[in-house]
C-alpha cells in the first residue's frame, strides 16, 4: 500500500489537477477568514470549506490515472487496493491542507468570543478546530468516494452529484459536518470550546462505509 500511495501521490502532483481545488480553498479562506476575527468562527469557516474541496480532490485522485495504467496497477496489486490508494491520497492531501489552514487560523485570529468579552484558550480552540477539520475532510471523502468512479463513471452524472452531495452533507441538519461547524460557531457566541468528538466518530464511520462500498464495487468491476 505504501508503494501505491507514493505512486498515486506522484500522479496527483504531476497532473497539477490539485491546483483548482487548492485555489478554491484559498479563495474561501481569503474571503471568510481575516486577521483579528474570533478564532472559533474562523475555525468553523475553515472546516466547512473543506467538504467540497475534499470531495473534489478525491474525484481528481480516482480519475487521474489513464485506463491502461490503472489496468496494469490493478493486475499487479488488485483493483480494490488501487482504488483505495487513490481515495486515501485525496484524503491525505485534504488533511494536509486542513492542518495548514488550522495553523494559519490559530496564528492570525483573535482568541476571544464573538462579542470580544470572553477569552478563548488558543490550545483548546486549535484542538477543537482540528477535530472539526478532520470531520469535514472525512465527510468530503465519503462524498467523493460515493459520487465518482466506480459507482458513477460518467462525468455528466458524477460532477453534479458530487457538488449536490457535498452541500447536502454540509448543510443538512444532523450531518456530522453541520454539527461540527455549528458547534464552533455557537461556541464562539459565549467563548465555549466544543470539541466535536461524536461528529468526528460519525464522520469516520461514514467515510469507512463509503470507501468500503466504492472499493468493493471497484474490485467486482476490475
Amino acid at each position: 500500500m505504501t508503494a501505491l500511495l507514493s505512486y498515486q501521490t506522484a500522479l496527483l502532483l504531476r497532473s497539477h489537477r490539485w491546483l483548482p481545488p487548492l485555489l478554491l480553498y484559498a479563495a474561501f479562506m481569503f474571503i471568510g477568514v481575516r486577521t483579528g476575527q474570533p478564532i472559533l468562527d474562523s475555525f468553523g469557516y475553515a472546516a466547512a470549506a473543506l467538504v467540497p474541496v475534499t470531495a473534489w480532490l478525491v474525484r481528481v485522485c480516482v480519475t487521474n490515472e489513464p485506463e491502461a495504467a490503472r489496468d496494469c496497477a490493478a493486475a499487479a496489486a488488485g483493483p480494490w487496493r488501487v482504488h483505495l490508494s487513490a481515495v486515501l491520497t485525496g484524503l491525505l492531501a485534504s488533511t494536509a491542507v486542513g492542518v495548514a489552514a488550522t495553523a494559519v487560523v490559530a496564528a492570525i485570529s483573535d482568541p476571544r468570543s464573538s462579542d470580544r468579552q470572553v477569552d478563548v484558550p488558543v490550545g483548546e480552540a486549535t484542538a477543537a478546530g482540528l477535530v472539526a477539520v478532520l470531520t469535514c475532510v472525512l465527510l468530503g471523502t465519503a462524498v467523493g468516494a460515493l459520487c465518482n468512479r466506480p459507482l458513477l463513471r460518467s462525468t455528466a452524472w458524477a460532477v453534479p452529484a458530487t457538488v449536490l452531495a457535498a452541500f447536502l452533507v454540509l448543510f443538512a441538519e444532523g450531518s456530522p459536518a453541520e454539527a461540527a461547524v455549528t458547534g464552533m460557531v455557537t461556541g464562539s457566541l459565549d467563548g465555549t470550546v466544543n470539541v466535536g468528538v461524536l461528529p468526528l466518530a460519525a464522520a469516520a464511520v461514514s467515510a469507512a462505509v463509503a470507501v468500503g462500498v466504492a472499493c468493493a464495487v471497484s474490485g467486482r468491476r476490475g
